[in-house]
């Protein structure tokens, strides 16, 4: 099964079912009122692992930072002890990435609730927080984020966006970028050397973790396939 945690949504998908479930998140959630949000909405699902995209930065499938979007306490929680099964957890925007991946140099950036990063080069995930580097008067984050998006209004978000991911793309290089993330049907255009993502890919990218060999964010592990 995987679970998808947004900062206004918890949303989750399971092997063989065919329409993913979801709850509302928010400031205040906590990783035990997420664990037993999803327990309940797929008490009827057969499961025997779990991924977790998770929205902030993790190390060896433990977050290291509190989210910015959601309650505390996700750093040191124990995620398989609470399911009952093994579990990986990975930043939400590298899972997404990873689902969106067709090989080579791939930078991914989610619009959502804040600005997910990810790189991935021949396979291998490198999550990032280029969100948080400073732009104009605040953040990347401040200006393309939901934030950004709500206090600017879409014309001048619509300007920032196509401004950062230029500046991104210059800046890395990638052999193609895709931009991800619930804000990315606002745009009216892609920003040049773009493809539009999909949501659906964070699914896809956390049966990958189960399922492919290839290697995880932060870790030198590579994920066997599971029968």
């Amino acid at each position: 099964m995987v679970v998808d945690v947004g900062g206004t949504s918890v949303k989750i998908l399971a092997s063989g079912q065919n329409e993913k479930r979801s709850f509302l998140s928010g400031p205040t959630l906590t990783p035990s009122q997420m664990v037993s949000g999803v327990k309940k909405l797929a008490r009827d699902w057969t499961y025997d692992v779990v991924s977790i995209g998770y929205p902030g930065p993790v190390l060896h499938c433990r977050p290291i930072a509190e989210p910015y979007n959601l309650g505390r306490g996700w750093v040191g929680f124990d995620f398989a002890a609470a399911f009952g099964r093994p579990v990986k957890v990975v930043n939400d925007a590298a899972m997404q990435a990873l689902g969106s991946y067709n090989g080579g140099k791939m930078l991914f950036l989610g619009l959502g609730t804040g600005l997910g990063s990810t790189m991935i080069v021949n396979g291998f995930v490198e999550p990032m927080e280029l969100g948080h580097l400073p732009y104009k008067k605040g953040t990347y984050e401040d200006y393309v984020g939901r934030a950004g998006l709500e206090r600017h209004g879409k014309k001048k978000w619509r300007r920032h966006v196509a401004d950062v991911v230029s500046r991104l793309i210059a800046a890395l290089e990638p052999d193609e970028t895709v931009i991800g993330g619930g804000n990315v049907k606002k745009l009216q255009a892609l920003p040049p050397h773009s493809r539009a993502g999909d949501n659906a890919n964070a699914f896809r990218g956390g049966f990958r973790l189960w399922g492919e060999e290839r290697a995880l964010p932060h870790t030198a592990i590579r994920s066997k396939p599971r029968t």
